[in-house]
């Protein structure tokens, strides 16, 4: 049965999903409470009852944008068995997600604000990246859980980095060859996968 959402929660929804687009298309700096109130369709009072702050709607927006990672990657694993490193690669640096910036992952897009961030969110971004890692790693083959999770970091750092230098140049052609690397470089860290 489908739960029924209060007004309050549908606003929230609302608001929550305005900021998670503003702050990973536009930056933290790029976007104010004013705008992500806007976005939502709500005012910036209604905005300050439900995060207290701009700082409250990025922490909230950084959870989401990780929490759905956490939640995809065992949806890929489980969808596509031991070519799941390859799917998950190549959607990751697919042209389709290159281009969208406020629906892309948290991981290339708020990872830059963190290092200006608050030591509360450092922690909160550290957290939840180690069940990321992890993740990953439980869905690799051979060697220790400690290289597993080495493997896992060094996959996470090629798709990251190679999503981030895809979306910065101009030349379409320069987009995808770095996008082709990053994606045997992040297959290659990855190596064996579990069955």
């Amino acid at each position: 049965m489908a739960e029924i959402l209060t007004k309050k929660q549908r606003t929230h929804q609302r608001m929550l999903d305005a900021a998670s687009q503003s702050f990973r298309s536009k930056g933290y700096a790029g976007i104010g409470v004013d705008g992500i109130a806007k976005a939502a369709g709500a005012t910036s009072g209604a905005f300050y009852a439900h995060f207290g702050s701009k700082d409250g709607a990025f922490d909230a927006a950084l959870k989401t944008g990780l929490h759905e990672v956490i939640e995809g990657i065992p949806l890929y694993r489980q969808k596509h068995g031991q070519d799941w490193v390859n799917a998950f690669a190549a959607y990751y640096l697919g042209q389709a997600h290159q281009k969208d910036l406020a629906c892309g992952c948290a991981m290339t897009t708020l990872s830059p604000e963190i290092a200006r961030a608050s030591a509360e969110l450092h922690a909160v971004y550290e957290d939840k990246m180690q069940i990321i890692a992890g993740l990953i790693a439980d869905g690799l083959a051979n060697g220790s859980k400690d290289e597993r999770l080495g493997r896992a970091w060094a996959m996470l750092g090629a798709l990251i980095g190679g999503l981030t230098l895809a979306r910065a140049v101009q030349s379409p052609d320069m987009a995808n060859t770095i996008a082709q690397s990053s994606i045997r470089t992040a297959i290659d860290a990855a190596g064996a996968v579990a069955s």
